[in-house]
């Protein structure tokens, strides 16, 4: 179903949400009523309920309020599973818009209407999903993918978020503090994403310098059909990763497509120290030779020589037999600090050294199977151990550095991807490691 008008002005996004509020407390109405003539009721219909509300607003004011639902479908350890299968659709099934605001953004912004700057131009959208959506257009005989930003995205970003914290609050169990610099840091990624132009400039210098990875592929984009709130680059082929498993491909393809996705990741925060921090489904598309293409550079974290250095340090063994680096990274990493009790300070690093541990084994191993069920269902049955830790949900100090927010957010959407491809990976390869054991016993020395 196509959507004829976004709310824009505050009152009619603010509006939205009251709405949505109103029909979560009808929810818990409707499920306390029940629950009184059957004690045992569970949840699971309220959930399904709330997600539903929940996400049918999030759809319809698009822009930073999907996104955050669409970040939040990669939360597997914080959310009830039914938030995360309905906010999943907006990692490439929103809603699409209706043909005269597409035409109105065209005109806005060029001059022209689609059908005066393409040869064709497919009106109805192939790909919606929160910041934009994607049609098929040609030109010269090319097939083209052309990208157009939702209207009013950019502008409703900062308002959006004010309107999104008080749900993300309360589903996330964060302290204040510890939102509040998600929510920066999470603010300054998506006004980024909105800008066409830097995302051009991203994708040409990460694609550039990643082209010699072994079965991975990349679009051509076409600047002068492009702008601040159009892309136009050329159409990839390939299959959503859902799709593509289908397919029923061979245990080969599987790892080939594993591989260059783990490549691609190593190469950019090892050598690059850039990333292409959005990692879901439906930023890949995938091809029944083995190969992997990747889309959308709109989000890119760049990553602090400072934060790097004290991060992937926690991922060798050898540096955390040096007396005290585990303390010194800790408080560099504002995971613990001064202020805490030697009891709180032993609990958090503790906690943070088993999920460390945990997510480093496949770095510690030749080659690792990411089709490992086992290992992915430890991960989110410790996060949601250490989320419930009340060192930490009673903490009035946010805890970790804004950088790691979306490091983490890479990874765990990495690992994620691999294990649903169920794919082995080579992963021991580590040429970065003796620099950052290098500079590590400089610092020590230092001190």
């Amino acid at each position: 179903m196509e959507q004829s008008k976004i709310p824009s002005t505050k009152v009619e996004r603010a509006m939205r949400f009251v709405k949505t509020g109103a029909q979560i407390g009808g929810n818990y109405i409707k499920h306390y009523s029940k629950k009184l003539v059957d004690p045992n009721l569970s949840k699971e219909e309220l959930h399904e309920d709330n997600a539903t509300d929940v996400y049918n607003a999030l759809s319809e004011l698009k822009g930073s309020a999907l996104k955050v639902a669409q970040m939040l479908s990669m939360e597997k350890n914080i959310l009830p599973r039914q938030y995360t299968n309905k906010f999943q659709l907006a990692q490439y099934n929103a809603p699409p818009l209706s043909g005269p605001l597409i035409v109105q953004t065209f005109t806005k912004h060029f001059g022209k209407s689609p059908q005066q700057l393409f040869s064709t131009f497919n009106m109805k959208a192939c790909n919606a999903a929160s910041i934009g959506q994607v049609h098929e257009a040609t030109l010269n005989g090319k097939k083209l993918a052309v990208k157009i930003q939702y209207p009013g995205v950019a502008d409703s970003i900062k308002s959006d978020l004010k309107i999104v914290k008080p749900i993300a609050f309360r589903l996330l169990s964060m302290n204040e503090k510890e939102l509040e610099k998600y929510i920066k840091e999470v603010e300054s990624k998506l006004l980024e994403e909105t800008d066409y132009e830097l995302e051009y400039q991203r994708s040409i210098e990460i694609s550039e310098a990643c082209k010699h990875i072994p079965n991975l592929f990349f679009t051509q984009y076409y600047p002068e059909l492009s702008g601040k709130r159009v892309l136009t680059m050329d159409w990839m082929d390939g299959l959503h990763l859902d799709d593509f498993l289908k397919t029923n491909p061979s245990q080969e393809d599987r790892n080939k497509i594993g591989q260059a996705m783990w490549d691609f990741y190593d190469m950019q925060v090892h050598a690059l120290k850039s990333v292409h921090a959005d990692p879901h489904p439906g930023n890949f598309l995938l091809r029944p030779n083995g190969e992997l293409g990747v889309i959308d550079f709109g989000c890119v974290k760049e990553i602090p020589a400072d934060f790097y250095h004290n991060y992937f340090a926690l991922l060798i063994p050898e540096l955390l037999e040096e007396p005290g680096v585990i303390r010194r990274i800790m408080l560099q990493q504002e995971i613990i600090n001064e202020k805490d009790s030697v009891v709180t300070q032993e609990k958090i690093t503790d906690a943070f050294m088993r999920m460390t541990r945990l997510l480093a084994t496949p770095f510690l191993e030749d080659t690792f199977d990411f089709g490992n069920n086992d290992y992915i269902d430890q991960i989110y049955a410790l996060g949601e151990e250490v989320s419930k830790m009340d060192e930490l949900k009673n903490s009035k100090e946010g805890r970790g550095s804004q950088h790691a927010l979306y490091i983490n957010r890479t990874y765990f959407g990495l690992y994620s991807i691999l294990n649903v491809l169920q794919a082995r990976v080579r992963t021991g390869e580590r040429n970065w490691k003796l620099p950052l054991m290098e500079f590590h016993g400089k610092e020590a020395v230092a001190l």
